[in-house]
């Protein structure tokens, strides 16, 4: 309950956003490959974001 209004940190949305863009490139990718592509591009780069923030111990 305390943990309602603790705001999260930069890792943390990108984990979510990564998430996110998964699940849509999932949905996409049954309908429209290309458009799934480009989404599962885009968590790609979430990805290495979230690399980088790891690496530097943020």
């Amino acid at each position: 309950m305390f943990g309602l209004f603790k705001k999260k940190s930069e890792l943390d949305k990108l984990q979510d956003k990564y998430r996110k863009l998964l699940a849509e490139a999932h949905t996409l990718s049954q309908r429209d490959r290309r458009a799934g592509d480009e989404k599962m591009a885009e968590a790609e780069e979430v990805a290495k974001e979230i690399d980088r923030l790891k690496a530097t111990g943020s």
